[in-house]
């Protein structure tokens, strides 16, 4: 029997489907997870209007949240250098971000590239964001590691966010 969630999940199979059946590429649709109150994406790509902090960024006239990272508030520790770094990665460039669908606090939430390279990582390997383990899965818990073991300080400086946290 096919309730709400299967619904859901057969609509997305769809949305998906009829993306790549007209050329877009599957990396470039963002899919929903089953059961969640979210929807699939398509990618957007251009050069960034603003960098409003160190893990948000304005794009075709939305603001989106770099999916699995936590950098510091602009009035905390290194969170002026991380808009400054942030910044420093767009500007001039065009940035693809794919969003995965969630929303937070009215802005999208996406995995963001520049000429290939992943915005999120490219801010923690450089220790001025945090892995956020819950929405990354853990995926630059690696590079945060590596910065750290460089003396990077923002593991002391800004602690993880309990958003950040998983769900126990």
């Amino acid at each position: 029997m096919s309730g709400p969630g299967g619904k859901r999940r057969k609509l997305l199979v769809a949305i998906v489907a009829a993306a790549v059946a007209i050329g877009a590429p599957s990396s470039e649709v963002a899919a929903a997870e089953p059961g969640s109150r979210s929807v699939a994406l398509a990618a957007l790509r251009g050069p960034v209007e603003r960098v409003r902090d160190g893990d948000t960024i304005e794009l075709e006239g939305r603001a989106i949240r770099l999916q699995g990272v936590a950098a510091p508030e602009l009035h905390e520790p290194l969170g002026e250098e991380a808009r400054a770094a942030l910044r420093d990665l767009v500007l001039g460039r065009t940035v693809a971000c794919v969003p995965d669908g969630a929303r937070t606090h009215g802005r999208l939430v996406a995995r963001c590239t520049v000429d290939g390279r992943d915005l999120g990582a490219a801010l923690v390997a450089a220790g001025l964001a945090r892995d956020c383990p819950r929405f990354s899965g853990g995926r630059y818990a690696d590079l945060e590691r590596a910065a750290a073991a460089r003396g990077a300080p923002i593991g002391k400086l800004y602690l993880l966010p309990s958003y950040c946290r998983p769900k126990r």
